[in-house]
């Protein structure tokens, strides 16, 4: 199988859907000449002209909230934004608009829309540019929240994003976008709301999303080479839809859980999880569950010490030795 990075595959992903569906637009700042503020777009422009590849000012505020009417008119538009951290100033549009738009209407106006782009800290932009809202989106009913961590993840997840007649927040990582894995070239799709076990193990089982789970993967093999610790890695892929099958039934079966997110811990994802987990596998227990968040703090600007706030594969090594 051929091996592509995440940043062609997403690109595949998008191109894809654009030739499928004549409804289907990426709307953004600098997605069209300019070829996308981190390339994902790159040659899109040139092949599929100006009405479906459309330049935004920059105003999230209002090039989302144009984004929202032209899914209320039929359209699916692809709505990128630069940095995730850049939503709150369109706040009211995602949260208090998209999100209801289905439930005001009495089921008679849907929002297909997808808001997409990068929502992560690790790049040493400050703390303006490292949000990563995942938990904050997720709390509004009728939002679908999605956290890719791989190349192969990415692609089969937008397409369907791209498909779904709900808001669909796609959050991607700037540190994976040049990371490669396989990919087949025939089209697939990857249902949102369904995790998938990364690594199969007995001892232990390392839950996250996103960037965390690459950092979980390598972290499990060095507890394996180094202590004999045998770790099974669920990567939730959805936030929401969250699929709570997977997580309980890879918890009943090695009795202990470490929660790993990039999240601030306070309300973040992995309190969630905490809480289904007590609920719905607490007889299964071993031991109690441990999460590893990010240090509560603003994104530090400082490189080695931001390095070292987020979650990294010596924190976890350390956190899953410590799982009772």
């Amino acid at each position: 199988m051929r091996t592509i990075t995440y940043r062609e595959a997403l690109r595949e992903g998008l191109s894809e859907e654009i030739e499928r569906d004549e409804n289907v637009v990426i709307i953004g700042e600098e997605v069209a000449q300019y070829n996308g503020a981190y390339k994902v777009t790159e040659g899109m422009w040139n092949k599929y002209g100006d009405k479906r590849i459309v330049d935004a000012p920059i105003s999230e505020a209002g090039f989302i909230g144009m984004g929202i009417g032209a899914s209320m008119l039929g359209l699916r538009p692809v709505m990128e934004l630069m940095f995730f951290s850049f939503a709150y100033v369109a706040w009211d549009q995602m949260i208090n608009n998209a999100a209801s738009l289905r439930y005001m209407s009495g089921g008679k106006i849907n929002c297909p829309i997808v808001i997409r782009g990068p929502a992560n800290g690790g790049t040493n932009v400050g703390a303006t540019h490292s949000h990563t809202p995942e938990n904050a989106i997720a709390n509004v009913p009728g939002l679908k929240v999605v956290c890719p961590a791989t190349a192969y993840d990415v692609k089969g997840l937008i397409k369907s994003a791209i498909r779904d007649n709900d808001p669909v927040y796609f959050m991607e990582n700037t540190l994976l976008y040049g990371e490669s894995w396989e990919v087949p070239e025939e089209e697939y799709l990857i249902p949102l709301g369904q995790a998938d076990v990364k690594r199969t193990g007995k001892d232990l089982s390392i839950i996250a999303h996103g960037r965390s789970v690459i950092m979980a993967l390598k972290a499990a093999e060095l507890l394996q080479a180094e202590h004999d610790l045998d770790v099974e890695v669920v990567d939730l892929r959805s936030i929401r839809p969250l699929d709570e099958e997977t997580i309980v039934e890879s918890v009943k079966k090695t009795g202990r859980a470490l929660l790993v997110d990039e999240n601030r811990p306070f309300c973040g994802v992995s309190a969630q999880i905490c809480h289904l987990i007590q609920e719905k596998a607490f007889d299964y227990l071993d031991a109690p569950v441990k999460r590893l968040c990010s240090i509560d703090a603003p994104a530090i600007y400082s490189d080695p010490l931001e390095k070292i706030q987020l979650p990294n594969v010596d924190r976890i090594v350390k956190a899953a030795l410590s799982v009772g």
